[in-house]
């Protein structure tokens, strides 16, 4: 079974989350880790993951929410919880412009600070904002760099401090072969799959609502681009689960 390491489940596409659940086994796809973005989402979060044995959740606040005083809602009971695998997605976008850039800093580096506390792995987002997240993210704290898109520099920053790298659906578009140079450089070791849906639909299935049972046509590609069979990257990326988020249970 394949593992999708970030899927918003608490969105409004997944109505109900036993279709989304079964269409995804069906697809192969077996454990689904659901990250929060809006604050407002941690109890829906919480919940789908004490009430399926096989979604857990990573909590964090997206920068789009600054200025926020994550320790509101990112309390050490939460973090705890066995069911919560890691704080994110947290990180930096300055895609729609820089103007509350340091708002977007203390956010980040505030929910990094209650990481570091509950020694919990980060989901990172980056967008347009690569030298302000590698000069903050130092090699004290390990993690994922989520649905990573960003250069080959970056990329090498954070390989010598540590970090796994997310391939999304995104590594199957047709414009995509930066990205997936990128990937074809990265160590196997370091690197793990998702859907980040609703978003970012992997071809053939552009233009649609992504869903969990769509991370397999990223790992299509992945195998390609690796030179591995399908079964021998589904064992590799679930090893590599299993060090990224050592509180998720990978059989």
């Amino acid at each position: 079974m394949f593992i999708d390491t970030h899927c918003h489940l608490t969105d409004s596409y997944c109505d109900g989350a036993d279709g989304v659940i079964a269409r995804a086994h069906d697809a192969g796809v077996g454990i689904l880790i659901c990250p929060t973005a809006d604050p407002r989402d941690i109890p829906a979060a919480l919940k789908l993951a004490h009430s399926y044995n096989n979604i857990y959740t990573t909590i964090g606040i997206h920068p789009e929410y600054a200025p926020m005083d994550a320790a509101q809602y990112l309390s050490t009971d939460i973090l705890t919880d066995p069911r919560v695998v890691g704080v994110g997605e947290i990180g930096l976008d300055y895609h729609g412009g820089a103007e509350n850039r340091d708002q977007q800093i203390k956010l980040f580096e505030q929910q990094l600070d209650i990481a570091r506390r509950v020694a919990l792995p980060v989901a990172i987002h980056t967008r347009e904002a690569e030298e302000d997240t590698a000069a903050i993210l130092t090699g004290d704290i390990g993690g994922v760099m989520h649905c990573f898109t960003s250069s080959w520099d970056l990329a090498k920053k954070m390989l010598d401090r540590g970090f796994f790298f997310s391939a999304s659906g995104i590594l199957t578009f047709k414009n995509a072969a930066e990205i997936r140079e990128t990937f074809a450089k990265i160590p196997l070791d370091r690197i793990v799959i998702e859907t980040d849906a609703p978003y970012c639909a992997p071809v053939p299935y552009r233009g649609k609502v992504c869903e969990p049972a769509m991370v397999v046509e990223t790992a299509r590609v992945l195998a390609n681009i690796k030179n591995l069979q399908m079964d021998e990257l589904e064992t590799i990326l679930a090893e590599n689960v299993k060090r990224l988020y050592p509180k998720c249970h990978v059989k």
